[in-house]
């Protein structure tokens, strides 16, 4: 597989409001076929890292899927919306300010700790089964931009999911990669069971 060729492929399959922060980097000695750390909020760029020996073991729609299931994860991570846990941060940070700004150290430590948990909260539901999962259904509908139907989508993204864990030498499916698995054989019609409604309402 030529590199830069499969790259600028890539770029091509990415929505084009992704291009912009979203880079697509070689990572050869990784263990992991594609990789993507958490976007901190003072990092505009988001890089996702790619093992390209393993990444040519997969097929083109495999591909597809898996880099547009991980530039929708990372685009899904909001830092800024409203919601109870970014209003903690926010008001933590400013309590933060006001109280270095008369000394007090007490009152630093307890802002600085409130947003401390805030931040920590906001990290942990980006990082859940429900992020994956909203991923997966974002990654789906913009593959059916790309000529997919919802069908060969989800089971593309599906057979990729479990080649990975093959090719990354793993005995076995992770508890998300095993509920986003159900899911996605739910939505390929594969099976008539989807994943217990709390896992969409966490």
């Amino acid at each position: 597989m030529e590199q830069n060729v499969e790259i600028r492929r890539l770029l091509d399959v990415m929505p084009a409001s992704s291009r912009m922060t979203t880079k697509i980097i070689s990572k050869p000695e990784q263990a992991k076929v594609i990789e993507a750390t958490f976007p901190l909020l003072w990092n505009q760029d988001r890089p996702i890292y790619i093992n390209f020996d393993f990444w040519g073991r997969l097929t083109k729609s495999q591909r597809d899927l898996l880099l547009l299931q991980k530039v929708s994860w990372l685009t899904g991570v909001k830092w800024f919306k409203p919601d109870i846990y970014q209003g903690v941060v926010l008001l933590g940070l400013l309590a933060g300010l006001i109280e270095s700004s008369q000394s007090d150290a007490v009152g630093v430590a307890v802002a600085g700790g409130l947003s401390a948990i805030a931040a920590f909260r906001i990290w942990r539901s980006n990082k859940s089964s429900e992020s994956e999962l909203n991923a997966d259904a974002a990654a789906i509908k913009i593959a059916q931009r790309r000529g997919y139907s919802e069908a060969e989508a989800a089971q593309h993204l599906l057979s990729a999911i479990e080649a990975v864990a093959k090719i990354e030498g793993r005995s076995g499916l992770n508890f998300t990669e095993l509920i986003r698995c159900q899911n996605l054989r739910a939505i390929a019609g594969l099976s008539p069971v989807g994943i217990p409604e709390f896992f969409n309402a966490e």
